[in-house]
């Protein structure tokens, strides 16, 4: 991967960033940046719409979690009442929830998914691609709290690891497999255009847009047309 600019700093892991080149080399990069701040796993998350229902293991785009513990947690639990859910969709600061942290309220703040989830601490960043779909960046574990210094760094190396995972790995996924005719019509979909009517845009028969159509939903592996553009949306393979 070219040097996008060499007047920002990658610090300690600028080598392992620039020859990283698939999930497995990203899956290692924050596994470390974890342990070396004092957590224990991390967990990167795509955010969608905030009153669309997003079950964790759905959202996580890369963790090293243990095996099961998200699908766990999905069925016991809605990740979009915890109060760390919906802190994402009020402020873009960093933040670091513990369950010893105690609201005025009596209840404790954030402590309901850590609670659920079965972890101490959890730091939360807040991180955005080229494109501006969000993600969160979160780090777990059962250590102590970590300081001011050490905040900003471990935020400042989220962001540099995040940025090369998602121009390397996540943005290579735009499109998934879809031929630049079934990428026009989900388009025209997107728009709220009938097949009919998407016939008579692109010139072709109806028939041939439903055949497309079907195709579309066994590509992005959905159900209806709705779940179609959510998840073309989601994915960025339309705007």
């Amino acid at each position: 991967m070219a040097v996008l600019n060499r007047h920002y700093r990658r610090y300690d892991f600028e080598g392992d960033l620039e020859k990283a080149l698939n999930r497995v080399d990203f899956f290692r990069i924050f596994h470390t940046l974890a342990l070396r701040h004092g957590f224990e796993h991390f967990g990167v998350l795509q955010l969608a719409n905030e009153h669309e229902t997003s079950l964790l293991a759905g959202r996580l785009v890369l963790h090293d979690l243990p095996a099961g513990l998200p699908e766990a947690y999905d069925k016991r639990h809605r990740l979009n009442d915890s109060a760390l859910f919906r802190s994402f969709y009020k402020s873009t600061i960093p933040t670091v929830w513990r369950a010893s942290d105690v609201a005025e309220n009596g209840s404790a703040e954030g402590a309901d998914f850590l609670d659920q989830i079965g972890f101490d601490m959890a730091l939360a960043i807040p991180v955005h691609s080229v494109a501006g779909t969000r993600y969160v960046v979160l780090f777990l574990g059962d250590g102590e709290d970590i300081g001011r210094r050490e905040h900003f760094e471990i935020c400042y190396e989220a962001n540099c690891a995040f940025d090369y995972f998602y121009r390397q790995v996540l943005a290579n996924k735009a499109g998934m497999g879809l031929t630049p005719r079934e990428t026009e019509i989900l388009r025209w979909i997107s728009y709220g255009k009938t097949a009919s009517e998407i016939a008579l845009i692109v010139s072709v028969s109806e028939h041939t847009v439903n055949s497309h159509t079907a195709t579309i939903l066994k590509k992005l592996d959905v159900v209806n047309r709705t779940q179609m553009v959510a998840k073309a949306i989601r994915e960025q393979i339309i705007q």
